[in-house]
């Protein structure tokens, strides 16, 4: 079954043309939940369709360096247009740039996330880079959640480095 589900979403969901997976079967527009496709082991890092698809992203959904859930537009949602960035999509973010060999780049926007916590260390669902402001629920789990598992994920990385240069 794992095979059959695999060659679906990958005949129906990944847009050759753009080299990016979509949001969904006949969609053009891209979701932030495709940063999860190497977390999950849906594809390993290296594989070129995911450094296709968060390229993508970063030119699609890349708000002031944050990124937003999915493109923001009329009817799109049944919400109004200009939602503020998705944190623990950020956060995804950086996990995946680590896990494709970004890691400077993962730790800065790991870094930039940090720094919009409030006084209490707390974040919200959402960022408004314009007005620089936390949005939408507060505090919220998810984005608590994405930075302990982005946090791990880079202590491991620097762990096995470090390792690696033990061992010379």
């Amino acid at each position: 079954m794992r095979e059959k589900i695999f060659a679906d979403v990958m005949d129906k969901a990944f847009d050759r043309e753009r080299n990016t997976f979509v949001q969904s079967y006949g969609s053009r527009d891209l979701d932030a939940s495709l940063l999860l496709i190497p977390q999950l082991g849906f594809l390993p890092p290296e594989d070129p369709r995911v450094h296709g698809t968060v390229a993508a992203i970063e030119r699609e959904l890349m708000q002031d360096g944050f990124v937003c859930r999915y493109p923001s537009r009329p009817g799109a949602d049944g919400l109004p247009p200009g939602e503020g960035v998705f944190l623990a999509c950020s956060f995804w973010m950086a996990n995946t740039l680590a896990r494709i060999g970004r890691r400077d780049d993962a730790v800065a926007l790991f870094e930039r996330l940090l720094e919009l916590r409030n006084d209490l260390g707390l974040l919200s669902e959402e960022y408004d880079p314009v007005a620089k402001r936390l949005l939408g629920n507060f505090p919220q789990a998810f984005s608590h959640t994405a930075i302990i598992n982005t946090a791990a994920h880079l202590g491991e990385l620097e762990t096995a480095s470090a390792s690696r240069g033990n061992d010379d």
